[in-house]
Parts: C-alpha cells; structure tokens; sequence
C-alpha cells in the first residue's frame, strides 16, 4: 500500500489493513480528546473503535487525501446510524507523519461532531 493508502484506509476505520504500517514507538494524538503512545495503545484503541462501528451503521467519506513526501493530510466525514437515526456526523481531518520504513510515526487527528 502506498502511504496515502495506508492514511486513507486507516482514516476510514480500516484498521487491520494498517496495523501492519505502525511503527514501534508511534503516537497518536486525538486532539483535545485522547492521546495513544506507541503501536500496542494504538491498536489497542483501534479494536475498541472498531467494536463500536460494528455496533452501528457507518458512513465514511474522504473528501481530500493531500501527499507530500512523508505527510499525508486526510480530510472527511463520518455519519454513525443506528435504528435508522442519525447518532453521530463528524468532521474530522487526521494528518500522519511515516518514518524512512513507510510507516506511521505519527498521527494527529481533529474530530469536530456535529451539535
């Protein structure tokens, strides 16, 4: 996967085809929210998020995907239904840093939820 890819799919909640491109010692800061220091506390958060979107009906569109070098900006909505309502609309836009390996080194992600 290139690195856009990897940024895209992980943005979208498609966490078991990135977790392979994890750096050791990778952080991830949800602004304001939460932050996630090294690729065991990542993952680790990636199943508990997953188990959520199971639980509901999701809606995920990337809107921009910008690429320069080792960054990749990834800008998107993410609708979250359950019975047939509307739970959840985020806007969130996660910016990933890769080292030389092609992995994520770091992440830093706004979520910004609809009032």
């Amino acid at each position: 996967m290139t690195k856009p890819e990897i940024a895209t799919a992980f943005s979208n909640g498609e966490f078991d085809k990135t977790k392979n491109f994890i750096a050791a010692n990778a952080i991830w800061e949800v602004v304001e929210e939460d932050k996630f220091i090294g690729k065991n506390a990542i993952i680790e958060n990636c199943i508990q998020v997953g188990q959520y979107f199971k639980s509901v009906t999701t809606n995920f569109k990337t809107l921009n995907v910008i690429s320069e070098a080792n960054k990749v900006v990834v800008t998107g909505t993410a609708e979250f239904i359950r019975d047939g309502k509307r739970i959840s609309f985020i806007s969130a836009c996660d910016l990933y840093e890769f080292n030389d390996s092609d992995q994520i080194q770091k992440i830093i992600s706004y979520c910004i939820q609809a009032k």
